[in-house]
Formats: C-alpha cells, sequence, structure tokens
C-alpha cells in the first residue's frame, strides 16, 4: 500500500481532532471507514501511528514522526488547490460555494441570492455540525463563505486570516421539550424546572456540550444527559424522554414545545466568514442576504418574535430598502 495525500490528511485530522469519531465526521465519512483506513496504514508502515483510549487517540513517537512530515504535504497541496481554484475564478468562474451549520434561515438565503445573483452563477452549500470544520474549510479555498454560530463562552478556532461579520451578537437558545411537560404551561422555563429532566446534546457540535455543562454548573443543578444528534432528541423529546437546547427560529410543531429560558443564560453568536480577496460588492450582498433571511425566519417563529418584542430587538425594524 503507497500512502496518498488522502491517506496523510487522514490522519492530520485524527491527530487534529484527538478521535476517531470526530476526525471521521470532520472528513464526512463515517468512524469505521476511517478505522480501516488507519488500520491498513499502520500495516503498510508495521507499526501503530496512534494509542486508542478511552479518552481517544494519541499519537505515538512513530505518529509524531509521520505527522511532522505529513502536516507540511497536505499544506502543499491544499496550497497548490487553492492557487488552481484561484485560476479558475479569475478566468471568469462564477460560483458561490457556502457553507453554514444548520439553520432556518438557510431555505430564505438561498432563494434570495438565486435572484440576486447574476445570471449563470453556481451556487453550492455544504452543510457541517462543526463550525470549525467550515472555517477550515473557507481558509483552505474549498469554501467560499461561512455561516456559522459560535457557542457563549467557547471560542471557535478562527483560521489566521479570515473575515467576520457579525450578523446576531448574541442569539438566546431556547428549550424543546414535550407538549405536556409541565414546565410549557409558563412562558418562559427556568433552568431549575428541568432538573430532573434527561438533557440531550450533541457532543459533535462545536462547544455544545461544554457551553451547555457551563450553564447547567451555575444553575447548581446535574441533570442527566444523553449524547446523540437532534434528529434523534426529537423522537425523545415528543414522548417526554428529554428536553434540548433548541435554535429559536425553530418552527412550531404539534407535538413540541419551544420556550425561552429565564434570563437567557445559553447563547451564541452569528458569523459569516470568507478569505479576504473576493469581490466586496459581492460580500455585502451575501451578508445582506442572509441578514434579511435571518429576520424572516425569527420572525415566522412565534416564539421568538415575542422574545424579540419583549427585548426589543433591532430586528424587529424593518431593513432600509
Amino acid at each position: 500500500m503507497e500512502l496518498e495525500v488522502r491517506h496523510l490528511r487522514a490522519l492530520c485530522a485524527i491527530a487534529d481532532a484527538g478521535s476517531l469519531h470526530k476526525a471521521a465526521r470532520q472528513l464526512g465519512m463515517s468512524q469505521p471507514s476511517l478505522s480501516t483506513q488507519l488500520r491498513r496504514i499502520e500495516n503498510a508502515l508495521g507499526a501503530e501511528l496512534f494509542q486508542r483510549g478511552s479518552t481517544g487517540c494519541r499519537p505515538t513517537p512513530l505518529g509524531h514522526a509521520v505527522l511532522s512530515r505529513a502536516r507540511p504535504l497536505v499544506a502543499e497541496m491544499s496550497a497548490l488547490v487553492r492557487e488552481a481554484r484561484a485560476t479558475v475564478a479569475r478566468a471568469g468562474d462564477r460560483r458561490l460555494r457556502i457553507g453554514s451549520t444548520a439553520s432556518r434561515a438557510l431555505a430564505g438565503w438561498l432563494r434570495r441570492l438565486r435572484q440576486r445573483l447574476p445570471d449563470g452563477t453556481e451556487l453550492s452549500l455544504h452543510m457541517n455540525v462543526s463550525a470549525n470544520a467550515l472555517l477550515r474549510m473557507v481558509a483552505a479555498g474549498h469554501l467560499d463563505v461561512a455561516f456559522v454560530h459560535e457557542v457563549e463562552g467557547c471560542p471557535l478556532r478562527m483560521p489566521d486570516g479570515l473575515e467576520q461579520r457579525v450578523l446576531v451578537e448574541r442569539e438566546p437558545q431556547f428549550i424543546s421539550m414535550a407538549r405536556d411537560h409541565p414546565a410549557a404551561a409558563a412562558p418562559v422555563v427556568d433552568l431549575t424546572d428541568l432538573g430532573e429532566d434527561h438533557w440531550m446534546v450533541d457532543p459533535t457540535v462545536d462547544g455544545e456540550w461544554d457551553g451547555l455543562r457551563r450553564v447547567l454548573a451555575a444553575a447548581g443543578i446535574d441533570p442527566p444527559v444523553l449524547h446523540a444528534d437532534y434528529h434523534t432528541a426529537a423522537s425523545l423529546i415528543v414522548v417526554g424522554e428529554a428536553v434540548a437546547p433548541c435554535q429559536p427560529t425553530s418552527g412550531p410543531r404539534d407535538d413540541m414545545a419551544i420556550r425561552p429560558l429565564r434570563n437567557d443564560p445559553l447563547a451564541v453568536r452569528l458569523l459569516l466568514c470568507r478569505r479576504p480577496g473576493g469581490s466586496e460588492e459581492t460580500y455585502a450582498l451575501v451578508y445582506a442576504e442572509l441578514a434579511a433571511a435571518y429576520r424572516e425566519a425569527a420572525l415566522r417563529a412565534s416564539t421568538y418574535r415575542q422574545w424579540l418584542l419583549r427585548n426589543k430587538s433591532p430586528l424587529l425594524q424593518a431593513p432600509a430598502a
């Protein structure tokens, strides 16, 4: 087996993420596939490159030696790809590659961009639960812009040179629960009212678990926590088996209640990021249409709209024509 750049990129991802699970998510592949690939690489070299344990993967001495040679090669290949793509862009290729974490504003944003961008512009969307992975893709030239959220108290690892614009400085995170949950009877929920519930959180979302753990500890409660993705969480929430943080723009459901938390202890910052050097006019348009789409999504969600009214949010003001 001859080592290829994709193998070296996988080794770097495992070392950076500290676990096969997180590295697989960042690489867009399954954990079993990455585990198999790592075993083949180690078999080809005749020794282990990582020590596996309950706390994740750590490079062995040989692993450190291989990584020291692999990283410059991966960086050089990434630079080569960036330069080639920049050459294509300068030749007149019209495209906009968007990365995003999950957001109710996405559909409206894409619809608006298709209406406003020049005819023939190719739009593509890359979704990822990891904001840090999207930012790395922007820095490497694989994406033009990324719309990401940063959990309060858990700063993102912003690559050097990226430009960022703040869409929302502090977006409160609401709580989703079963429609017949006792706390759902109130318009605003106290954290202590949920101290006996199972909380669901996706640990692969950058900062999500650390941010929630900090807020729960500050409230003096230590509820049982389940780790899973939020699609799985919904099926447990509706039957009363769990509660979970959610975006305030989440739409209403007949089988689920969405409520704000008193004093808004959970929050994120919404950012649009790009590499410098592109068209300032296009970037301004992309940001303006994102802001408009987010406002639409915010006002459509009745619980969030009521929160905006109580807090006299500037989002309630229509943008200038």
